[in-house]
């Protein structure tokens, strides 16, 4: 909720909230007149009422429990409850606005929209699940006339968002502790799509393809019977250049400074809705493409290691680490990458998402990770569920094992043993590629501590 409450400060709310972890991001929100507690507490709550004028209005998003002691306190005070959904509606309904929905790829489409509009003098408001590096932050209070919302399927809470245009990336069964199959899924998306005045989705999504009515389609492998396609002529390890075209005419050519198709398919939605809603020229657009650059936690470079690259990555569902491990691989066979040095080999570093996921999607994930030259795996990362009998990290390695009986895999027990095993399995010119959506992204911080005095056990790397 940190965009939210960064852009109600910039337009003169008083904001507070909680966080127990000091980040970029709080002192942002500090440096913006934010009162941010260290502590969820009680006692919050009797603070922020002892100083205002006027009952405050509490914020929730569906991740906070019932426990949590300041919600308890917020019910016991009688204050006004909303949920982040509805102060994002609210603002959604307040200006013309884009809101990017899909499964995969949403952050980064909304990220590449919002710089687009950025760099052409839009200055837009922007609500995003990342960091967008051309503001820094998750969130921009813009003088623009539109808002670019990420709209996030995981609880349903996108149906109330009456976008001028919605955008669709893809769609296949994710957060299965919400929906109990695809066709739930699929109902609570078009419910989406609906409520826009306009929809644009992606024509090379078979599940879009058969059940939605968009207003406009865009492609990366077709020009024939779409609105907008973006046609690969080079795809290497550092860059892609692709023809693109609008209503079957070639508008002309464009070099993406972002490796892989998934990402040259998330370009062409962004220069599509600004051809859609803002009204960009291509030639603007080809200009501003050469300063996009992914969200935070999207194949984002820590550093380097003992000659070793370490790249964190959001990754956490099995297509998603399969088209990470696919970029990355281009980067070894290709000898090119944005990377400081091409990297020789790939050791993947997986953090599973909650039970519920790795249950579901168990063999998908040893089927994904085995483009990986050796696999490190941390425990599965709960989210506040419930173990699932099965859904370890242990069940996980078998299975991998199971379809690549050569791929060397090892299962560590915390993230201490898992800094361990990279110290002793990664190899000199490796690209150590960190995937999840947990605490795994600490691991960084975690080598960078690593003593070099200390003992471990066998190797794999050989």
């Amino acid at each position: 909720m940190s965009a939210l409450a960064l852009i109600l400060a910039n337009r003169g709310h008083s904001v507070s909230g909680s966080d127990p972890r000091n980040s970029h991001t709080v002192e942002r929100l500090r440096t913006q007149g934010v009162k941010v507690f260290r502590e969820q507490s009680s006692a919050n709550i009797k603070a922020i009422c002892s100083n205002v004028n006027l009952p405050p209005v509490v914020v929730v998003s569906t991740a906070i429990p019932k426990s949590n002691p300041e919600l308890k306190a917020t019910k016991q005070a009688q204050l006004e409850i909303v949920h982040r959904s509805d102060l994002l509606a609210a603002l959604i309904q307040a200006q013309p606005s884009i809101a990017v929905a899909g499964s995969h790829g949403k952050t980064t489409t909304s990220t590449l929209l919002t710089t687009l509009l950025a760099t052409t003098d839009q200055d837009p408001t922007a609500v995003i699940g990342g960091v967008v590096p051309y503001y820094g932050s998750n969130g921009h209070a813009g003088q623009g006339r539109l808002l670019v919302a990420e709209a996030d399927e995981s609880d349903g809470s996108l149906v109330k968002f009456p976008a001028s245009l919605g955008v669709i990336t893809n769609l296949e069964l994710d957060h299965t502790d919400h929906y109990s199959n695809l066709d739930e899924l699929i109902k609570t998306m078009k419910e989406f799509g609906q409520g826009c005045r306009q929809l644009l989705a992606n024509y090379d999504c078979p599940i879009l393809k058969e059940h939605f009515d968009a207003t406009a389609w865009w492609s990366v492998k077709t020009a024939v019977g779409v609105d907008f396609a973006a046609l690969p002529i080079c795809l290497n390890g550092n860059q892609t250049i692709a023809d693109i075209y609008e209503q079957g005419e070639l508008m002309g050519q464009i070099t993406l400074p972002m490796p892989g198709l998934h990402n040259l398919s998330n370009a062409m939605a962004a220069i599509a809705a600004c051809r859609m809603e803002a009204g960009l020229s291509f030639e603007q657009l080809k200009q501003g493409l050469a300063d996009l650059q992914p969200p935070g936690r999207r194949f984002d470079f820590r550093g380097s290691w003992k000659d070793r690259q370490i790249v964190d990555d959001y990754a956490h569902h099995p297509s998603e680490v399969r088209a990470t491990l696919a970029m990355a691989r281009l980067m070894v066979t290709s000898g090119l990458s944005p990377l400081p040095c091409p990297p020789k080999r790939v050791l993947a570093v997986f953090q599973p998402h909650r039970y519920s996921r790795t249950h579901q999607f168990l063999n998908d994930f040893a089927t994904a990770l085995g483009d990986a030259d050796a696999v490190l795996l941390a425990p599965v990362y709960g989210a506040g569920e419930q173990p699932i009998q099965g859904a370890t990290s242990q069940s996980l390695a078998k299975a991998i094992k199971a379809q690549h009986p050569n791929l060397p895999v090892k299962v560590s027990e915390d993230l201490n043993q898992l800094t361990l095993l990279v110290q002793q399995h990664s190899l000199e010119g490796d690209l150590v590629l960190v995937m999840g959506a947990g605490d795994v992204n600490c691991l960084w911080s975690q080598l960078e501590l690593l003593s070099e005095t200390q003992r471990y056990p066998s190797s794999l790397a050989a």
